[in-house]
């Protein structure tokens, strides 16, 4: 039996000897691509190639790519364990031709390794090809009909419809045919009773989906229209785990050497067996699952947060927390202790793995602490919730969305401990809050595109910015861009001094002009390598000869800023260590932010440290030395740090300062005494084992400076211009905590003899000691008050209403002995601040309300009295 490395390595080989050209995986986490997060599909990194955008380094291509699929369309989370084949994180094995081969090639080699490489019983396999569709004018693939059947009887050949064999990027782009590779697992008594045919495409979790193969020959464009690419494509992806399973002989991904290593760790730690009891082995499949899917996300650089992509691993790692703490019995943090096996697993074909192994843990660990906290104080929520609707037995939706949404509290879970205790859940009012929130992010981010408008032919960008801020351009093609009710045109030129947003660094902004009307350069952005420059309107003469200007200030504020960021990068490493990397960065005229490894607070001193070496750089003016073509081997000899999550090309740009020497694209001062000055504003915490620095350099450094000046001169002032400033502060600091004790003392000297004078007062109602407060105190001494007084008298029932700043508030407590007895202070206090036009809550023996209608404080009064004493 074949084991997984080497049915991973057979696939690269047999390509290989196809003079296919073997290349890297590209990061799960995607840059420079609007339309997505993750790498979904073997074909995202080579995007570019397929749109036109750049020229193809190589006719063909094959890979294994790192592949994730949490959101849009291509969404497998809720799949995932619950059946054999969906997975968060997979493999894809694709072989490419970018104008070279097409159809012939491409089904002559798929059978070829399936059926005599892989050995697969031909007997088992089906294929489908597009049948065609008639709206659309499409007619069925009869290329691809007639070379399957050099291979394959008409009977497992099938005809597939516009859903599952027309094959699109997106709503618009490059499109085609698609011809899928089935196969049939079933034992053989079934497969005589059931022909397999009549179960491909149908969801049956033993007749499944191993291969497509995509032939790319139309575009889409925004109307809708198909028209012939004039290059032809071939883009196919074979899923990675399902091909294990089936050269293993196992009937689950999951029974297979990819992830049974995993699940007997997980046995192991938690001491149940697997496929013993299907919510057990459903709890193991997930968290084997998502520990793949957040490891190799973190180790390109993606950790978890509160948006858009670190938000989407958040969740996958909380989900697989919840079915551990629900299901195994995971009260602590674990997940961080299966890193190890699957490192030792596959480290060796991702070395990533390996490198970020340390911080991979950490980062997990410290996800995996903070939401065991949030599922505890959600549970308390959660029962608070409970005991408030003890009658309905009912948790309203809007509860239940406010726990999942403000506080991360599981939708499912809130389900299964309501059931527990014989709640329901009102789920139709939950999913309405939810599409409602959806709703409101999908109209946020709503745009519409036009198609693309060519005015010349052009391949491809020419960027001149490293040389000149000024450049005579042409105008290649535009297209208009309607957001949020907000019409802009995006332009493209044949060469460009305007730098696109990427790598951190934010894009230029300028101008264009033809000596008849000059346009607005709002921005420029770079979209799957396209530079695209964005203004408000279009020129009258599109085919004219324009002058591109760049705003030369803000390009060099920029500059400064990025040329900072990387004497900070080599500061830091020079000052902490070398385990620093960097996690991300902006560069922005006005400041610089750096994300780096660092496993705890960069002390006072060391960003002292930090801060005088990159000055003493500064004041050394180093040079440029730059390298734009440099092979990347080459580039990392000089002692450039490739870093993970990135994507480099064969050759790459070297920026060198002195012993400074990143890999970057960005653009740059001439030498580092232009910067000027460097100063450091803020370091935090961003994540476990992540630090986060913001600075400023040039003239926002001066500014800084100025600004700290004149605090402390106005500072002065106030102490008459005092010699030692210092000491005059603490003074006042201290005299003022003596007077605060001095105050405190008094307070509870007041409150003392409240309590004295209300005790002598007492009402008796029904047989219970009422107090209510006579006169207007602060809230607080109020609640001090309360405490104090409560237990003076078994049968003790205190209200206490003032007004402060306007606002009124009621208190009721009550003694130990009435609560047992059955009576609940934050029962009285809701109904009576009904009376103020506000709510509240608290304990059952102490509770608060708050309003705001002060004229109906005294029946708020008299009402928490009368339910209180039964009148």
């Amino acid at each position: 039996m074949m084991s997984s490395q080497q049915i991973r390595q057979t696939f690269l080989h047999f390509f290989a000897t196809r003079q296919h050209t073997i290349v890297p995986s590209a990061p799960i986490v995607v840059k420079n691509d609007p339309t997505l997060m993750f790498t979904n599909a073997g074909m995202n990194q080579f995007k570019d190639w397929f749109l036109g955008h750049t020229p193809p380094d190589f006719p063909r291509v094959a890979d294994t790519q790192k592949c994730l699929r949490v959101s849009g369309k291509h969404n497998d989370l809720e799949e995932v364990g619950h059946d054999t084949y969906h997975h968060t994180m997979f493999e894809m094995l694709g072989n490419w031709s970018f104008g070279d081969y097409f159809k012939p090639e491409a089904i002559a080699w798929a059978w070829e390794l399936l059926t005599e490489v892989y050995k697969i019983d031909t007997e088992r396999l089906y294929v489908t090809y597009f049948e065609g569709h008639a709206s659309e004018r499409l007619e069925a693939d009869a290329e691809a009909l007639t070379i399957w059947r050099q291979f394959l009887p008409d009977r497992r050949i099938l005809r597939g419809s516009r859903k599952d064999n027309f094959w699109e990027m997106g709503d618009v782009g490059p499109c085609g045919p698609c011809s899928e590779i089935h196969v049939d697992l079933r034992d053989d008594a079934e497969r005589t009773r059931i022909d397999g045919a009549a179960l491909v495409n149908q969801g049956h979790p033993q007749v499944v989906e191993l291969w497509n193969l995509v032939f790319i020959q139309y575009n889409r464009k925004a109307n809708g229209m198909l028209e012939l690419l004039p290059k032809k494509h071939v883009d196919t992806g074979m899923g990675f785990e399902r091909l294990c399973m089936l050269l293993q002989g196992k009937q689950s991904n999951y029974d297979t050497d990819v992830f049974q290593p995993i699940i007997r760790e997980i046995v192991r730690l938690c001491g149940k067996t697997y496929n013993a009891h299907p919510e057990e082995t459903v709890a193991m499949r997930v968290i084997a699952d998502h520990l793949r899917a957040c490891s190799f996300s973190i180790a390109d650089g993606q950790l978890p947060s509160n948006a858009k992509a670190g938000y989407v691993i958040r969740r996958i790692l909380r989900r697989a927390v919840r079915y551990g703490y629900t299901f195994l019995g995971f009260h602590e943090p674990f997940i961080c202790r299966l890193v190890p096996t699957l490192v030792a697993e596959m480290g060796a074909a991702y070395p990533e793995l390996q490198a970020r192994q340390t911080l991979i843990e950490q980062v997990i660990r410290e996800e995996e602490t903070t939401f065991l906290r949030t599922l505890e104080t959600g549970i308390r929520l959660l029962d608070s919730v409970m005991e408030k609707n003890t009658e309905t037995k009912m948790i309203s939706g809007k509860d239940a969305f406010q726990l999942y949404d403000t506080y991360g509290f599981p939708i499912d879970l809130t389900e299964l401990m309501a059931r527990e205790k014989g709640f329901g859940v009102d789920m139709p009012t939950f999913e309405k809050e939810l599409e409602d929130q959806k709703q409101r992010s999908r109209n946020a981010a709503a745009t519409e595109e036009s198609d693309w408008i060519t005015v010349r032919p052009a391949e491809q960008t020419t960027f001149v910015g490293y040389d000149t801020t000024a450049e005579s351009v042409r105008i290649v093609r535009y297209r208009r861009v309607k957001t949020r009710n907000k019409e802009q045109v995006q332009l493209v030129f044949d060469r460009t001094p305007f730098y696109g947003e990427s790598g951190g660094q934010v894009g230029d902004s300028g101008a264009i002009d033809n000596g008849k009307e000059r346009i607005a350069i709002l921005d420029t952005k770079k979209e799957n390598n396209l530079i695209i420059h964005i203004a408000d309107a279009l020129p009258a003469d599109l085919t004219d000869d324009f002058t591109a200007q760049v705003d030369v200030a803000r390009r060099q504020a920029i500059a400064c800023n990025h040329t900072a960021t990387h004497l900070l990068h080599y500061a830091l490493r020079s000052v902490l260590g070398t385990h620093v990397e960097q996690k991300g960065s902006l560069v922005h005229p006005d400041y610089l932010r750096f994300d780096f490894s660092h496993f705890q607070k960069v002390t006072d001193e060391e960003i002292r440290r930090v801060e005088h070496l990159v000055n003493t750089l500064i004041r050394a003016n180093h040079p440029l030395e730059e390298h734009r073509r440099l092979p990347i081997a080459a580039a990392q000899a000089m002692g450039a740090m490739a870093l993970f999550g990135e994507k480099y090309e064969a050759e790459v740009r070297v920026v060198r300062y002195g012993e400074s020497i990143e890999l970057c694209g960005g653009t740059h001062v001439r030498a580092t005494g232009d910067i000027g000055f460097f100063r450091i504003i803020g370091e935090s915490a961003i994540a476990s084992g992540v630090r986060r620095i913001e600075a400023v350099s040039a003239a926002n450094a001066e500014a800084l400076i100025d600004s700290l000046q004149d605090m402390i001169r106005n500072v002065g002032l106030l102490f008459n211009n005092s010699h030692n400033l210092v000491q005059s502060i603490r003074k006042v600091i201290s005299d003022n905590a003596l007077l605060e004790k001095q105050v405190a003392a008094f307070v509870a000297e007041r409150v003392q003899q409240l309590k004295e004078r209300l005790q002598r007062q007492l009402q008796v109602i029904n047989g219970y000691h009422v107090a209510v407060l006579p006169i207007n105190i602060p809230p607080d001494m109020v609640k001090d008050l309360a405490f104090r007084i409560r237990n003076v008298q078994p049968t003790l029932i205190f209200v206490g209403g003032v007004v402060h700043d306007g606002k009124p508030s009621l208190t009721v407590a009550l003694s130990d002995d009435l609560v047992e007895k059955g009576l609940d202070a934050s029962r009285i206090v809701r109904e009576a601040a009904k009376e103020i036009d506000g709510g509240g809550g608290g304990q059952k023996f102490l509770a608060t309300a708050g309003g705001k209608k002060a004229d109906g404080l005294q029946r708020a009064i008299d009402k928490a009295v009368a339910a209180a004493t039964g009148e």
